[in-house]
């Protein structure tokens, strides 16, 4: 399965990642890489507790929208 995940270097120089499909799926690391791979897990291990519990996979529906700057 293949994820939308989202990468933010905060004001104290911490990468944040989180995956909007999933919410409340957040990581962070000390690099943008480190961030990545917390994040695979974090999904990962989102996805676990979905399946112990027989819960569904959220609905989520995303779309590129154009604005001008």
């Amino acid at each position: 399965m293949k994820y939308r995940i989202l990468i933010q270097q905060d004001q104290d120089g911490v990468y944040v990642a989180k995956c909007p499909s999933l919410p409340g799926c957040i990581s962070q690391g000390g690099t943008r890489e480190e961030a990545l791979t917390n994040i695979k897990d974090a999904v990962h291990g989102y996805l676990q507790s979905l399946k112990k519990h027989n819960e569904p996979l959220p609905k989520v529906e995303e779309e590129l929208v154009e604005v001008s700057a």
